[in-house]
């Protein structure tokens, strides 16, 4: 099923899905692989085309992925959280955002897919020049597969906390991923969505965030 949806609809209403990911529906392999063909024309440093995608389906995999999750979350959660003035959208919606993140820490291993992007490489210690350009290999496409999702009436959520604390390592032995050789780019669930009215952000206005000619 497509949504028809424009590009700017597409592009604006592309959502980090939590509390709306439909659990209980299966979703096609067939629909995965089209919209990773989307994801692959994506732009690539130099053509290298370095990237690699793992998709989990199954179960204890999955459970052994969202605890693996679930352990960087709750010291995640326990940290002093940002602080903004009066009037600022992200305040508005912190406890929103931290209420869905909660549920998707405690649901993740319920989503029908998991899927983990990579890109050759490590990229520990490396200068901005070589972290910049690998990841600008990887996460345009991430993105793009993203947006696939939403015109098919999927959703996913873009995390990273699994790769912290030793986590990324943990998940890499758990599937085989050569840790020594490849970078993970974060864990994604992916499901059909509950409904597909998904509606533009509240975010800061784009005059305080621009920057012309000088910062």
């Amino acid at each position: 099923m497509k949504l028809n949806l424009s590009a700017d609809d597409v592009l604006t209403t592309t959502r980090s899905v939590r509390k709306r990911l439909d659990f209980d529906t299966p979703v096609e392999r067939e629909v995965v692989d089209e919209c990773l063909e989307i994801a692959l024309q994506a732009p690539t440093g130099s053509n290298r085309q370095t990237w690699h995608w793992v998709f989990v389906t199954d179960d204890a995999k999955k459970r052994a992925l969202a605890d693996i999750y679930r352990r960087s979350f709750e010291v995640y959660a326990s940290a002093p959280r940002p602080t903004y003035g009066d009037g600022d959208v992200r305040e508005e919606r912190m406890e929103a955002v931290r209420d869905s993140a909660t549920y998707l820490a405690e649901n993740f291993h319920r989503a029908p897919i998991l899927m983990i992007p990579c890109i050759e490489g490590r990229l520990d210690n490396l200068p901005s020049f070589a972290t910049a350009s690998a990841w600008g290999s990887l996460l345009p496409a991430v993105w793009s597969f993203m947006l696939a999702l939403r015109e098919r009436a999927l959703g996913s959520a873009w995390t990273t906390l699994h790769l912290r604390d030793g986590g990324e390592k943990d998940a890499a032995e758990l599937l085989g991923i050569p840790y020594d050789e490849v970078s993970q780019g974060g864990l994604f669930p992916i499901a059909y969505t509950l409904g597909t009215d998904f509606k533009l952000a509240k975010r800061l206005p784009a005059a305080e965030v621009s920057h012309w000619d000088a910062w």
